[in-house]
């Protein structure tokens, strides 16, 4: 199972803190297309695209306005016009047919980055899961930018002016209390960062880099290296960290945390 499915799935026992939006106070614009349907009037339903200007015709009334209002008020302002002269009481019912008008933005590490169509209350782990869930690359932590337009995406992390919050993946998947998975809302721009790096060296089966999330223990960055060789010491293994332009040599535990930047060594074992 996948980190993002398990977030997912976890996400479905958790008490949801968000502000969900309900269907009807979705508000349609431009190129959203509706079905609607008029109770004992087959001839009058059907599926309706909305123009640039937020209108467009309908049987018998002509040109309605919908672009703005919320499909409620839509529904309201439609069953007035056909209760002026046409119906005695109709009853109208009106949906989304495909979400056209409002997008989010998903950028960082996610597999396929872009712009995707905003539907009804799509949450957080939605939209991810729509952008092909995080890459193997991705960091725990996500950063949802509230507002802005498509051309605001690359600056999305540093934001000036707008709201930011960050939100933990594993807190979500542990059910942490005050993780949120967001409700979002047209224009918001989701930033996956990228995770930082540690070296895996010597003794292990594919040396090199390898992004690492938080509480990553030595072992765990171990293994993401395939592990210690049968040559490889693993009882001798030392991180070579620097902080402050100075450098300094450990002797760790396996369950010890990793730090971005750590070189771990793995030496030849003696025999």
């Amino acid at each position: 199972m996948s980190r993002l499915l398990a977030v997912a799935t976890c996400i479905a026992l958790l008490p949801f803190t968000g502000s969900a939006q309900s269907a009807g106070d979705y508000v349609i614009g431009p190129q959203d297309v509706l079905a609607i349907s008029v109770f004992d009037q087959t001839d009058l339903g059907g599926k309706y695209a909305v123009e640039l200007d937020g209108s467009f015709t309908f049987p018998l009334v002509g040109r309605v306005k919908a672009g703005g209002m919320t499909i409620r008020d839509f529904e309201n302002a439609l069953k007035a016009r056909l209760a002026d002269g046409f119906f005695k009481n109709p009853q109208v019912t009106v949906a989304i047919e495909q979400y056209r008008s409002q997008r989010v933005f998903v950028t960082g590490e996610v597999r396929n980055p872009g712009p995707y169509a905003l539907t009804g209350d799509m949450t957080l782990i939605e939209a991810l899961a729509k952008a092909g869930s995080t890459t193997q690359n991705a960091s725990d932590e996500v950063v949802v930018v509230r507002g802005g337009t498509g051309a605001d995406q690359a600056s999305a992390p540093n934001a000036e002016g707008r709201e930011k919050t960050r939100i933990n993946l594993q807190d979500l998947q542990s059910g942490v209390a005050n993780a949120r998975n967001i409700t979002l809302r047209d224009g918001d721009t989701i930033y996956v960062a990228r995770a930082e790096l540690t070296y895996v060296l010597g003794q292990v089966k594919n040396p090199g880099s390898y992004a690492i999330r938080s509480n990553t223990t030595v072992l765990q960055a171990l293994s993401l290296a395939g592990g210690v060789t049968p040559t490889g010491a693993m009882n001798r293994t030392r991180i070579i960290r620097t902080a402050d332009g100075n450098q300094t040599e450990i002797k760790p535990k396996l369950t010890d945390i990793v730090q971005p930047g750590d070189t771990i060594m793995v030496p030849e074992r003696f025999f």
